[in-house]
């Protein structure tokens, strides 16, 4: 006889379908219940004692564009809404190690002790769509059994606008700023020389500040589904040394060394060149960052069959309950609204260049993020 699932956080119990059929006819047959429910602007649903679905209103179904409330009745909040954390265990929604941080099962948890939570979350679908929602879970008793009224509002362009506001704004401003400063400067120089140096650093900025822009126009359109890649064909020892080239005078290097590993592959690789340029941008800027003085920060790039597996090393490794919450929108170990850069790898280099992004990390072997993406990314 099989064992019952394990779990990392919730209970992973389930209610028998007779029980739930009977739960959803008790709500479905509330007339004043369902007139409510559907005229309010909030997603809600009704939850049982072991956190499924018993009742959802039309705004909630609308959002899952479905018809009736059958295809959701028994699931878990995290099941009807396709988080990809809910199908990482069997036991489902709240019972992987990454629910742990999860915002809305710690509200439900929390209701059934017989108060009212409200929280946060992010969850990315199977899609890879980052969702942001505030929820509030609210203990509820009908005919002597305890429910949760779960509602749930979808905070995400809320939660895009300030990330924009906090990351992109901040990121200008820098260059902004030193534009200005050294242009004061250059102003006061009489060394042609040093105007020439200043100069060459003013001209960095400036490119550094479109390409701010340029990355936030395209962050914005890829979670549009507007974004279409653009096809061209490179070497990988090529589009390695470019990356190497593109943060060989940028301040983050400081006394770090990054190396090409001499034992990878050149192959040839058919793909969205500058998409994939910014993803393996961003793991070293992210391990150059995470890195102590002297040490090395290691690209490589291997051939698997009709792949090519790309990879960046550093020495240092990152604490679980970073790992839990690292490919989050938002999330940041640099303060509120400043952490895209992770998420972004995820999105762009699974949704638009059909490839996987992932990592490992350990004290003794340090953290290496990799991606793996087709060869020819146009017959995918």
């Amino acid at each position: 006889m099989p064992g019952k699932p394990k779990t990392h956080f919730a209970p992973v119990e389930r209610a028998e379908p007779s029980q739930i059929e009977k739960d959803a006819r008790i709500f479905a047959d509330n007339i004043i219940l369902n007139r409510i429910a559907d005229s309010v602007s909030t997603m809600l649903v009704i939850l049982n004692q072991h956190r499924q679905i018993v009742y959802a209103n039309k705004l909630f179904l609308h959002f899952l564009n479905l018809s009736d409330s059958k295809p959701v009745i028994g699931k878990r909040p995290g099941e009807a809404v396709n988080c990809i954390h809910a199908r990482s265990c069997e036991g489902g929604c709240g019972t992987s190690e990454f629910c742990r941080t999860c915002g809305a099962v710690g509200a439900i948890l929390e209701s059934q002790l017989g108060v009212q939570s409200e929280k946060e979350c992010r969850i990315t679908n199977c899609s890879n769509d980052a969702m942001d929602f505030r929820v509030t879970a609210t203990p509820y008793i009908e005919k002597g059994t305890e429910y949760t009224i779960f509602a749930i509002h979808d905070i995400s362009n809320e939660k895009r606008r300030q990330t924009l506001e906090r990351v992109f704004f901040h990121d200008v401003m820098n260059s902004a700023g030193g534009i200005s400063g050294l242009s004061s400067i250059l102003q006061e120089l009489d060394d042609s020389s040093d105007m020439k140096e200043i100069a060459r650093t003013i001209s960095r900025a400036a490119n550094n500040m479109v390409d701010e822009i340029q990355n936030q126009r395209q962050l914005i359109a890829a979670e549009r589904g507007d974004l279409e890649p653009v096809f061209s064909v490179t070497n990988t020892m090529t589009l390695l040394n470019d990356v190497v080239d593109l943060f060989s005078k940028h301040e983050i290097i400081k006394d770090k060394v990054l190396y090409i590993d001499k034992k990878m592959d050149d192959l040839v690789v058919y793909t969205d060149l500058a998409i994939l340029r910014r993803i393996l941008g961003n793991m070293v800027k992210n391990a150059l960052e995470a890195s102590p003085a002297n040490t090395t920060v290691t690209l490589s790039a291997h051939g698997k069959k009709d792949s090519i597996l790309f990879s960046v090393h550093n020495s240092t490794w990152i604490e679980r309950k970073v790992q839990l919450q690292l490919f989050k929108r938002s999330f940041s170990t640099k303060g509120t609204g400043r952490g895209i850069g992770t998420y972004s790898m995820k999105l762009f280099g699974e949704k638009y260049l059909k490839g996987k992004v992932w990592f490992q990390t350990s004290p003794e072997k340090g953290t290496t993020f990799y991606i793996s993406i087709p060869v020819d990314l146009k017959n995918e």
